[in-house]
């Protein structure tokens, strides 16, 4: 990264937000480096479905130039939602969780693919573990790598998501347990195996709610369905129920106890799983979460607006790398970019998140309601 052949633009994170920001910045001619935790792309699974949305993460996407890559692999009939009574799985109207009327989904691995194909060779550098940046005192900055090496760079832009090395830089907050929790898990190939249960669920999301608690099944690609269950709990409540959480068999009957009484059909989805529970408390961070700017530094995605997961967050976070590179190519100094930059985002990721935080209270009511 020689500063003569242009600002040394260093993204922390190769997740769908910085992958975005790259994209735009390298199909506008300029130079960009990700560095990235991982050792490889495939090092960790990439989670579930995502609904991409038309006025924002589509939105990226055209300005990545990946619009029409997008679509040919999206599936848009998996936008349907169904509702159904937990009890007797009695069809019901949607509850009205954060979604709009185009949002086709697609897996969230096969999306990272996309961006990841489009950059140049060498963009990405894997398994580069940032652990702080520091100011050089002139405006630029210094990344801390684990293995003692260091870079310079004329902006840094955090990427790197909930637990950001780089947000200590611009803001002291931490994220906040929420009081829910998530526990996934999934059953493969489930329209020879588990016709039924494919039956049930249909193309999109299924969901049941009632009681301070959820059942949700999301049909991926290739037949898969991701299942989860969500329920309010404080974070460690493995303790109270003494349940070990790498305890497969443990969980599952603890939860099949939660969740008694539902409708026979949906706790198959917990009895029929393959593999373990991953377990997701949700963390948020605070709302607004600001910070005065300083110059050389920012965050996009879950760096800078951790919110609850109800479809927004990844749309949000590539829309930022787009916003961002297009203030990089179109502002006259780094410093004005990063300023109009943080001005449109900021104020939109504090509505957004007041919108996430209101649906998950939907889809999980507080018990003090």
């Amino acid at each position: 990264m020689d500063s003569a052949h242009g600002p040394r633009i260093v993204v922390v994170g190769a997740g769908l937000g910085g992958l975005a920001l790259a994209r735009v910045l390298q199909l506008h001619g300029r130079s960009v480096t990700v560095f990235e935790s991982e050792a490889s792309t495939g090092a960790r699974l990439q989670g579930g479905s995502l609904d991409i949305h038309g006025g924002t993460g589509q939105a990226a996407l055209r300005a990545a130039g990946l619009l029409d890559r997008f679509h040919a692999l999206a599936r848009p009939e998996s936008q349907e939602w169904r509702v159904v009574d937990p009890v007797t799985a009695a069809a019901l109207p949607f509850p009205g969780l954060v979604h709009d009327d185009d949002s086709p989904e697609i897996d969230r691995g096969q999306l990272r693919g996309l961006f990841l194909e489009s950059l140049a060779e060498g963009t990405v550098r894997w398994g580069c573990n940032v652990t702080g940046a520091t100011p050089l005192g002139d405006g630029t900055w210094r990344l801390l790598l684990d293995d003692g090496t260091t870079e310079d760079a004329d902006l840094v832009v955090g990427a790197d998501g909930a637990w950001s090395r780089i947000r200590p830089a611009l803001s002291d907050a931490t994220p906040g347990y929420t009081g829910v929790t998530f526990i996934e898990t999934g059953l493969g190939d489930c329209d020879t195996r588990h016709p039924g249960l494919a039956r049930m669920v249909g193309h999109g999301t299924l969901l049941a709610t009632a009681d301070g608690k959820a059942l949700l099944a999301q049909r991926n690609s290739t037949g898969h369905i991701r299942v989860y269950a969500a329920f309010r709990a404080p974070r460690n409540w493995h303790v109270a129920a003494d349940v070990e959480p790498d305890d497969t068999a443990a969980v599952r009957a603890h939860l099949l106890k939660m969740f008694d009484g539902w409708d026979d059909n949906l706790l198959s989805l917990l009895r029929h799983h393959d593999g373990g529970f991953v377990h997701r408390p949700v963390f948020v961070l605070p709302v607004p979460h600001t910070w005065e700017h300083v110059p050389g530094i920012t965050l996009l995605g879950d760096a800078a607006h951790l919110m609850p997961p109800v479809g927004l967050g990844a749309n949000l976070a590539m829309l930022d790398g787009a916003d961002l590179a297009y203030a990089l190519i179109t502002e006259s100094s780094i410093d004005d970019a990063v300023r109009a930059y943080e001005n449109l985002m900021l104020p939109r990721s504090a509505r957004a998140a007041r919108d996430c935080a209101k649906a998950l209270d939907d889809l999980i009511p507080p018990t003090d309601r």
